[in-house]
């Protein structure tokens, strides 16, 4: 048996560690909002790109300014933009958060929405929300500041007969489904009245600036909180194909599967026949998209999205990219291998492995990362874990085929938490099952069980961050140190 208090792989944790720490640290929302935004003179200027110029918006021609800020980044994406925004005058606001901040502006209303599941201030917020677009003219500006976990700590049923407790059980068993957030947030979006464009339409004649984190793939950016202010390309066919594709009907509360498998089941905003990818329509400029918009809004539909513009912050390239540029400043060859992601987490973990001995054998110090998230499908009510804890412990039973070689494997939230537990995730090595059984432990019943946390934490193996402000989705790291 390896020995249980063996400390050789001490660094080698550590140096997993110190690069996802460094690499989210990185994430800098302010230097991220610089990079693309400037207040001058009483002018927002939207950096373009390329290089070339800014697109402007002065602030004059708006007699209101209101900001929605939503998502597990709301609180600091909401302390920067009114940092660099120094005008006051008719500055309004939403801010539903999983943490209250510390210090409030008293222009704002602050919402303490629950997540993974909403609670009372998740209806609150969006109630509140929508009374605020309401009073929205033409001489309105909106900021949209948009990041991860908005699907459940904002919320409110389309169909208000369905209860607040439906809708907990109906974003319960979403996430027990084994589904893809896209295909979560599909039913989301129709399920919802703030998500799918629905906030969008509730302002449809004022001037939209979406400020955006995301925590969903780049080519699915209307997943992102669920969408509620950019034009939905799903459709109600495919609600009824997802429900059908994961057998979730029976699961459903009966008020909730009534509603969706509705035949007259709105579709959400956006003209399905020809919407593009999301994606394309947050690389074009606003001049482009208007163009489209105002040419396809025969129906009116269209209009509430003519005048928007969708900036991109930060994102999971991001984290990426400096989890890579890290761990070739500490002299190991990086490969990077994304094409995992919304896998089950075995599957994920299976390719991932073959990969890295694959890799390795050619590079023996080596580090293989991978972004995105990995998804689990639920059997039975779990124990205390995550999606990262879990790809952690299923990557232990391969580890342990190569006792006394130096490998480990890192696997954490970006925005410091996974699954129902407060941890980010888990690192594991080829010591850890004997670790874990030295302690009582069954690492094949917690893997079975979703029970992963009380393992990794009796081994002092979990990653913990605490709250980061980000949800920049998920990272792994594999690495190999020379013996």
């Amino acid at each position: 048996m390896t020995p249980v208090n063996d400390f050789v792989f001490d660094p080698l944790h550590a140096a997993a560690t110190e690069i996802f720490t460094d690499a989210l640290a990185a994430c800098d929302i302010p230097s991220a909002f610089d990079r693309r935004l400037r207040f001058e003179g009483g002018v927002l200027k939207r950096l373009l790109p390329d290089g070339s110029g800014a697109e402007e918006i002065p602030l004059a021609n708006y007699r209101r300014i209101f900001v929605v800020a939503i998502g597990k980044a709301a609180g600091p994406m909401l302390d920067v933009l009114l940092t660099r925004m120094k005008r006051r005058k008719g500055l309004r606001g939403i801010c539903c958060s999983k943490y209250l901040p510390g210090r409030r502006n008293w222009r704002f209303r602050y919402f303490e929405g629950g997540h993974p599941l909403p609670n009372e201030d998740s209806f609150a917020a969006a109630r509140a929300t929508l009374a605020l677009l309401k009073k929205a003219k033409k001489d309105t500006l909106i900021f949209f500041l948009i990041s991860g976990g908005g699907s459940a700590m904002f919320d409110l049923p389309l169909d208000p007969q369905i209860t607040f407790a439906d809708t907990v059980a109906f974003h319960d068993v979403l996430l027990g489904s084994g589904a893809p957030i896209q295909e979560i947030n599909t039913l989301r979006k129709h399920f919802s009245a703030v998500k799918g464009g629905r906030l969008a339409m509730a302002a449809p004649d004022a001037m939209k600036v979406n400020l955006l984190v995301p925590d969903v793939p780049l080519r699915t950016l209307d997943a992102l909180s669920s969408g509620p202010t950019s034009p939905d390309h799903t459709t109600v066919l495919e609600v009824h194909g997802i429900i059908a594709k994961y057998g979730i009907a029976e699961k459903l509360p009966p008020a909730v599967r009534e509603f969706l498998e509705r035949a007259d089941l709105p579709e959400s905003p956006g003209n399905k026949g020809w919407l593009p990818p999301f994606l394309s329509l947050a690389a074009r400029s606003v001049t482009q998209f208007r163009r489209l918009t105002a040419a396809t809004s025969m129906d009116g539909e269209n209009k509430a999205f003519r005048d928007s513009v969708y900036e991109i912050l930060l994102s999971s390239h991001d984290l990426v990219e400096n989890a890579r540029a890290l761990a070739q400043k500490a002299g190991y060859f990086v490969a990077v291998d994304n094409s995992c992601d919304d896998w089950d987490y075995a599957d994920a973990a299976r390719y991932l492995l073959d990969r890295f001995h694959e890799l390795r054998a050619v590079h023996p110090r080596l580090c293989l990362i991978s972004g995105g998230e990995v998804t689990v499908t639920l059997d039975r009510t779990p124990g205390a874990g995550g999606r990262n804890q879990q790809f952690a412990l299923a990557c232990a039973f391969d580890l342990a085929r190569f006792p006394g070689q130096k490998l480990t494997v890192l696997s954490a939230g970006s925005d410091g938490i996974d699954g129902n537990t407060q941890t980010a995730g888990a690192i594991t090595d080829p010591t850890t099952l004997d670790r874990a059984r030295s302690f009582g432990f069954d690492p094949q019943l917690a893997l079975q069980s979703f029970n992963a946390c009380p393992l990794f934490t009796a081994l002092g193996d979990t990653v913990v961050t605490g709250p980061t402000g980000h949800n920049l989705r998920d990272l792994r790291l594999l690495i190999a140190e020379t013996s």
